[in-house]
Protein backbone atom coordinates (compact mmCIF):
# COMPACT_ATOMS: atom_id res chain seq x y z
CA UNK A 1 0.00 0.00 0.00
CA UNK A 2 2.60 2.09 0.73
CA UNK A 3 4.47 1.97 -2.57
CA UNK A 4 1.09 2.65 -4.51
CA UNK A 5 1.05 5.58 -2.59
CA UNK A 6 4.24 6.81 -3.08
CA UNK A 7 3.61 5.56 -7.07
CA UNK A 8 0.23 8.21 -6.91
CA UNK A 9 2.06 10.91 -5.40
CA UNK A 10 4.62 11.16 -8.42
CA UNK A 11 2.19 10.83 -11.05
CA UNK A 12 0.48 13.53 -9.28
CA UNK A 13 3.17 15.80 -9.59
CA UNK A 14 4.22 14.54 -12.85
CA UNK A 15 0.48 15.55 -14.02
CA UNK A 16 1.17 18.93 -12.72
CA UNK A 17 4.27 19.41 -15.32
CA UNK A 18 3.18 17.41 -17.95
CA UNK A 19 0.07 19.80 -18.26
CA UNK A 20 3.04 22.73 -19.09
CA UNK A 21 5.08 20.42 -21.30
CA UNK A 22 6.49 21.93 -24.22
CA UNK A 23 9.52 20.38 -26.02
CA UNK A 24 12.76 22.25 -25.89
CA UNK A 25 13.64 21.91 -29.55
CA UNK A 26 11.80 21.85 -32.77
CA UNK A 27 13.34 20.82 -36.14
CA UNK A 28 11.57 23.09 -38.84
CA UNK A 29 12.34 22.40 -42.57
CA UNK A 30 11.00 23.85 -45.17
CA UNK A 31 11.97 23.98 -48.85
CA UNK A 32 10.93 26.38 -51.60
CA UNK A 33 8.03 25.54 -53.16
CA UNK A 34 6.93 23.45 -50.91
CA UNK A 35 4.32 23.56 -47.75
CA UNK A 36 6.49 23.26 -44.62
CA UNK A 37 7.07 19.47 -43.35
CA UNK A 38 5.57 19.51 -40.17
CA UNK A 39 7.07 17.11 -37.05
CA UNK A 40 4.65 16.64 -35.04
CA UNK A 41 5.96 19.17 -32.19
CA UNK A 42 3.98 21.91 -30.92
CA UNK A 43 5.49 24.98 -33.04
CA UNK A 44 6.96 28.15 -31.10
CA UNK A 45 5.27 30.93 -30.86
CA UNK A 46 5.25 33.05 -34.44
CA UNK A 47 8.05 36.41 -34.17
CA UNK A 48 5.47 38.31 -35.99
CA UNK A 49 2.25 38.63 -37.30
CA UNK A 50 1.26 38.68 -41.10
CA UNK A 51 -0.28 41.77 -42.63
CA UNK A 52 -3.34 39.59 -43.00
CA UNK A 53 -3.70 38.76 -39.64
CA UNK A 54 -2.69 42.20 -38.18
CA UNK A 55 -3.96 43.10 -34.79
CA UNK A 56 -6.21 45.77 -34.73
CA UNK A 57 -6.99 47.93 -31.80
CA UNK A 58 -10.77 48.20 -30.81
CA UNK A 59 -11.93 49.64 -27.29
CA UNK A 60 -8.58 49.58 -26.31
CA UNK A 61 -8.51 45.80 -26.51
CA UNK A 62 -6.09 43.64 -28.92
CA UNK A 63 -7.81 41.87 -31.72
CA UNK A 64 -6.72 39.47 -33.93
CA UNK A 65 -8.21 37.82 -37.03
CA UNK A 66 -9.01 34.48 -37.07
CA UNK A 67 -6.63 32.48 -39.41
CA UNK A 68 -8.32 28.96 -41.44
CA UNK A 69 -5.56 26.59 -41.18
CA UNK A 70 -5.70 24.11 -44.56
CA UNK A 71 -6.76 20.18 -43.35
CA UNK A 72 -4.50 17.89 -42.67
CA UNK A 73 -3.33 15.23 -44.81
CA UNK A 74 -1.58 12.05 -44.37
CA UNK A 75 2.68 11.53 -44.42
CA UNK A 76 4.07 8.50 -45.02
CA UNK A 77 7.82 8.08 -44.99
CA UNK A 78 10.52 5.60 -43.68
CA UNK A 79 11.50 7.46 -40.71
CA UNK A 80 10.43 10.21 -37.59
CA UNK A 81 11.58 12.87 -36.58
CA UNK A 82 13.76 12.11 -33.24
CA UNK A 83 12.00 15.09 -31.20
CA UNK A 84 8.59 14.44 -33.10
CA UNK A 85 8.78 10.53 -31.52
CA UNK A 86 10.33 11.43 -28.14
CA UNK A 87 7.73 14.17 -27.73
CA UNK A 88 4.24 12.05 -29.26
CA UNK A 89 5.46 8.98 -28.10
CA UNK A 90 5.94 9.43 -24.55
CA UNK A 91 3.48 7.27 -22.83
CA UNK A 92 2.64 10.18 -20.35
CA UNK A 93 -1.00 9.81 -18.21
CA UNK A 94 -2.27 13.42 -19.61
CA UNK A 95 -0.83 13.96 -23.30
CA UNK A 96 -1.66 17.21 -23.62
CA UNK A 97 -0.77 18.98 -26.82
CA UNK A 98 -0.44 15.27 -28.67
CA UNK A 99 -3.02 15.95 -31.17
CA UNK A 100 -1.46 13.30 -33.84
CA UNK A 101 -1.60 9.67 -33.80
CA UNK A 102 1.89 8.59 -35.29
CA UNK A 103 1.89 4.67 -36.65
CA UNK A 104 5.14 2.83 -37.20
CA UNK A 105 4.21 -0.47 -39.16
CA UNK A 106 6.15 -3.93 -40.65
CA UNK A 107 3.80 -6.35 -43.39
CA UNK A 108 5.09 -9.72 -43.44
CA UNK A 109 3.10 -11.26 -46.81
CA UNK A 110 4.71 -14.48 -46.17
CA UNK A 111 6.96 -14.59 -49.57
CA UNK A 112 10.74 -13.92 -49.37
CA UNK A 113 10.80 -12.72 -52.47
CA UNK A 114 8.89 -9.36 -51.48
CA UNK A 115 10.46 -9.09 -47.65
CA UNK A 116 9.26 -6.58 -44.92
CA UNK A 117 7.26 -3.82 -46.08
CA UNK A 118 8.09 -1.08 -43.03
CA UNK A 119 7.11 2.81 -43.06
CA UNK A 120 5.95 5.21 -41.10
CA UNK A 121 2.27 7.40 -41.04
CA UNK A 122 1.20 10.39 -39.40
CA UNK A 123 -1.65 12.23 -39.03
CA UNK A 124 -3.67 15.00 -36.78
CA UNK A 125 -7.30 14.29 -35.59
CA UNK A 126 -9.23 15.49 -38.41
CA UNK A 127 -10.32 13.78 -41.55
CA UNK A 128 -8.66 10.15 -42.42
CA UNK A 129 -6.60 8.63 -39.50
CA UNK A 130 -3.59 6.87 -40.40
CA UNK A 131 -5.25 3.89 -39.29
CA UNK A 132 -7.80 3.55 -41.54
CA UNK A 133 -5.16 5.05 -44.30
CA UNK A 134 -2.65 2.03 -43.50
CA UNK A 135 -5.76 -0.07 -45.34
CA UNK A 136 -5.89 2.21 -48.24
CA UNK A 137 -2.19 3.49 -48.83
CA UNK A 138 -0.13 0.12 -47.44
CA UNK A 139 -2.10 -2.47 -48.55
CA UNK A 140 -3.65 -1.00 -51.35
CA UNK A 141 -2.54 -4.35 -53.76
CA UNK A 142 -3.90 -6.77 -51.20
CA UNK A 143 -3.92 -10.37 -52.85
CA UNK A 144 -6.17 -13.19 -50.68
CA UNK A 145 -4.50 -15.87 -51.38
CA UNK A 146 -1.47 -14.54 -49.46
CA UNK A 147 -0.89 -14.37 -45.51
CA UNK A 148 -0.55 -10.74 -43.78
CA UNK A 149 1.17 -10.36 -40.60
CA UNK A 150 0.94 -6.71 -39.64
CA UNK A 151 2.34 -5.23 -36.39
CA UNK A 152 1.95 -2.00 -35.44
CA UNK A 153 3.49 0.61 -33.19
CA UNK A 154 1.26 3.52 -32.25
CA UNK A 155 1.60 6.64 -30.27
CA UNK A 156 -2.03 6.37 -29.14
CA UNK A 157 -4.67 3.50 -29.69
CA UNK A 158 -7.34 3.54 -31.70
CA UNK A 159 -10.43 6.12 -31.21
CA UNK A 160 -13.95 4.07 -31.84
CA UNK A 161 -14.47 4.69 -35.06
CA UNK A 162 -11.32 3.47 -35.88
CA UNK A 163 -11.32 0.45 -33.73
CA UNK A 164 -14.80 -0.45 -35.56
CA UNK A 165 -12.91 -0.19 -39.14
CA UNK A 166 -10.12 -2.29 -38.37
CA UNK A 167 -12.41 -4.92 -36.66
CA UNK A 168 -14.87 -4.86 -39.60
CA UNK A 169 -11.41 -5.95 -41.84
CA UNK A 170 -10.21 -8.02 -39.54
CA UNK A 171 -13.14 -10.17 -39.28
CA UNK A 172 -13.79 -9.78 -43.46
CA UNK A 173 -10.17 -10.83 -44.20
CA UNK A 174 -9.15 -13.77 -42.06
CA UNK A 175 -5.45 -13.82 -43.68
CA UNK A 176 -4.88 -11.12 -41.61
CA UNK A 177 -2.57 -11.05 -38.21
CA UNK A 178 -2.60 -8.10 -36.98
CA UNK A 179 -0.94 -6.80 -33.26
CA UNK A 180 -1.18 -3.34 -32.15
CA UNK A 181 1.95 -2.00 -29.59
CA UNK A 182 0.42 1.17 -28.25
CA UNK A 183 2.53 3.79 -26.13
CA UNK A 184 -0.62 5.55 -24.64
CA UNK A 185 -4.39 4.41 -23.92
CA UNK A 186 -7.21 7.02 -25.70
CA UNK A 187 -9.14 8.07 -23.12
CA UNK A 188 -9.46 4.94 -21.70
CA UNK A 189 -12.34 5.92 -19.50
CA UNK A 190 -14.70 6.30 -21.78
CA UNK A 191 -17.36 3.47 -22.31
CA UNK A 192 -16.92 3.08 -26.53
CA UNK A 193 -13.32 3.28 -26.39
CA UNK A 194 -13.28 0.11 -23.96
CA UNK A 195 -16.32 -1.40 -26.58
CA UNK A 196 -13.63 -0.82 -29.74
CA UNK A 197 -11.08 -2.26 -27.40
CA UNK A 198 -12.96 -5.04 -26.67
CA UNK A 199 -14.11 -5.38 -30.19
CA UNK A 200 -10.36 -5.14 -31.79
CA UNK A 201 -9.58 -8.28 -29.02
CA UNK A 202 -12.78 -10.00 -30.16
CA UNK A 203 -11.83 -9.95 -33.89
CA UNK A 204 -8.36 -11.78 -33.19
CA UNK A 205 -6.30 -8.05 -32.61
CA UNK A 206 -3.49 -8.35 -30.44
CA UNK A 207 -3.75 -5.34 -28.04
CA UNK A 208 -0.68 -4.66 -26.64
CA UNK A 209 1.17 -1.53 -24.31
CA UNK A 210 4.44 -0.65 -25.33
CA UNK A 211 7.35 -2.07 -22.81
CA UNK A 212 10.32 0.28 -22.96
CA UNK A 213 12.00 -2.28 -24.50
CA UNK A 214 9.73 -1.78 -27.66
CA UNK A 215 10.57 2.05 -27.40
CA UNK A 216 14.29 1.57 -27.96
CA UNK A 217 13.37 -0.95 -30.97
CA UNK A 218 11.16 1.67 -32.66
CA UNK A 219 13.97 4.75 -32.04
CA UNK A 220 16.37 1.92 -33.72
CA UNK A 221 14.07 0.56 -36.36
CA UNK A 222 11.64 4.12 -37.51
CA UNK A 223 13.68 6.91 -36.03
CA UNK A 224 16.20 9.32 -37.90
CA UNK A 225 18.70 8.81 -34.62
CA UNK A 226 21.83 9.62 -36.78
CA UNK A 227 23.38 7.01 -34.40
CA UNK A 228 22.65 8.34 -31.38
CA UNK A 229 21.63 5.75 -28.47
CA UNK A 230 17.83 6.63 -26.61
CA UNK A 231 18.18 7.69 -23.00
CA UNK A 232 14.07 6.84 -21.93
CA UNK A 233 12.63 9.32 -19.61
CA UNK A 234 11.92 9.14 -16.64
CA UNK A 235 9.24 6.63 -15.28
CA UNK A 236 8.76 4.83 -18.65
CA UNK A 237 8.56 1.76 -16.99
CA UNK A 238 6.27 2.58 -14.53
CA UNK A 239 3.57 4.37 -16.75
CA UNK A 240 4.11 1.14 -19.24
CA UNK A 241 2.85 -0.80 -15.72
CA UNK A 242 0.10 1.65 -15.41
CA UNK A 243 -1.37 0.95 -19.17
CA UNK A 244 -0.80 -2.56 -19.13
CA UNK A 245 -3.10 -2.91 -16.07
CA UNK A 246 -5.68 -0.49 -17.34
CA UNK A 247 -5.30 -2.43 -20.73
CA UNK A 248 -5.74 -6.11 -18.72
CA UNK A 249 -8.74 -4.61 -17.33
CA UNK A 250 -11.05 -3.50 -19.88
CA UNK A 251 -10.35 -6.70 -21.74
CA UNK A 252 -10.71 -9.26 -18.86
Amino acid sequence: MADRSRMLARRKERKEKEAAEVPKEVKDVKHEGEKPVDNGVPPPAEAGASNDAAATAENGDLQLEPMELPPFEIIAGDRIDPFAFKFQFKNVEYSSGRNKTFLCYLVDRGTSADGLLRGCLEDEHAGTHAEEAFFTQCLSDYDPALTYTVTWYVSSSPCPACAAKISEILQAKKNIKMSIFASRLFEWEEEEIQAGLKALNSAGCKLRMMKPLDFSYIWDTFVENEDQPLNLWEDCKENYEYYHEKLSDILQ
